[in-house]
């Protein structure tokens, strides 16, 4: 086979393997060639994601075999260029490239558990924008484990739009784009874990589409409880994950409807003013911006502390305002914003500020909006 196709293969399969295995065998990777088929598939799994990949090789001989993942990653990705040759002998698979070979041991095929099925497909997503959407969202789920809702992506199917949400209850990242459901008047949701949405998207190819599978309860339009699974299918990757089984919040609520003062501001300049006055703050320490008619003031450190102050132009509409806000936390707001100039919206220095992009077209809606709730500062 050739090195570049399965070096792929085999780096998008590792994703499902765990670094701490639960039981030894979940650390490997099953390597299988059907009777009669041309290409070798891999698979992946740890009870709660699976992935699945597939290259195309010239078969000498059908066969499957288990091997450590996670080092079979780390040998191919080393290989040099060309071809990439693999034989068994009993317990042992030898795995050469170029002037290089390696032997592996095999681990107990027949302890390894069988892969979840792929669920019903409910429609397709651009593959680029879906995978912007991910990029976008995610940053805002909660990484403490204790309250697991948090930690997840909402995906909200309703009709031809698909909202994608997270939150950490400190802000709230929300993107809506247009997918296809095979169903025009789908209406179904599903909390998929924030993290595994975020590697499953870095393997997609771009310029395709992926299509979406979700198991859905008999006859109820919902997810049957503790048993929802959601899929996604690149081309000849495909990857499954266990659904958060907990209601979302009702996030809507949280945005204003109105605001008083609206800041237009290019993103680079900002971020990069941002990135050098934050040095002197740590995660947790407030990074304060004065706005006032042209300009936006950056400070962080106070007292005997180090400080850094920046000002940069700003189209800035309404009264003189300062506010707060966690670096970490302002950078990934603007870090998700895809055009050149953001809006920062904002109603009064201590409820939450939205931040969105500029839309298109004047009128419209923005398709991404991230609120963050500032600091309290004396």
């Amino acid at each position: 086979m050739d090195r570049d196709a399965f070096a792929e293969a085999v780096a998008w399969t590792a994703r499902a393997l765990p670094s701490r295995p639960a039981v030894p065998v979940l650390a490997g990777m099953r390597l299988e060639v059907p009777q009669g088929g041309s290409t070798l598939g891999l698979s992946g799994f740890d009870y709660e994601v699976s992935t699945r990949a597939s290259v195309e090789v010239l078969v000498e001989e059908a066969g499957a075999v288990l091997v450590p993942g996670r080092l079979l990653s780390e040998i191919v990705r080393t290989l040099p260029e060309g071809s990439v040759h693999i034989d068994t002998d009993g317990t042992r698979v030898r795995i050469s490239g170029g002037a290089a070979r390696f032997t592996l041991i095999t681990m107990p095929l027949e302890d390894y558990p069988t892969l979840p099925g792929m669920p019903d497909r409910i429609g397709s997503v651009p593959a680029d924008t879906f995978v912007e959407a991910v990029r976008q969202v995610t940053p805002a789920a909660s990484r403490d484990d204790t309250l697991p809702m948090l930690t997840g992506a909402y995906l909200d199917f309703t009709a031809d739009t698909l909202s994608l949400v997270a939150t950490d209850r400190y802000r709230i990242a929300v993107r809506e784009l247009w997918w296809k459901p095979d169903d025009p008047d789908i209406d179904v949701s599903a909390l998929v874990p924030a993290r595994t949405l975020h590697d499953m998207v870095r393997g997609v190819i771009g310029g395709s589409n992926v299509d979406v599978a979700l198991s859905t309860g008999p006859g109820s339009g919902g997810l049957a409880p503790g048993e929802g699974t959601i899929g996604f299918e690149n081309g000849v990757r495909s990857s499954t994950t266990r659904l958060i089984d907990s209601d979302f919040v009702k996030y809507a609520a949280w945005f204003p409807a109105e605001f008083a003062a609206r800041a237009e501001v290019a993103v680079a300049p900002l971020m990069e003013a941002v990135k050098r006055v934050a040095l002197v703050a740590d995660r947790h320490t407030p990074l304060r911006l004065a706005f006032s008619e042209g300009e936006v003031s950056l400070e962080a450190g106070s007292g005997e502390d180090a400080q850094a102050v920046e000002a940069i132009a700003v189209d800035y509409q309404g009264d003189p305002l300062r506010v707060a806000f966690r670096p970490d936390y302002l950078m990934d707001g603007l870090t998700a914003i895809s055009t050149d100039i953001a809006h920062l919206n904002f109603t009064e220095p201590t409820k939450p500020a939205v931040f969105t992009e500029v839309p298109s077209k004047e009128g419209e809606a923005p398709s991404f909006r991230y609120l963050v709730q500032p600091l309290r500062v004396s």
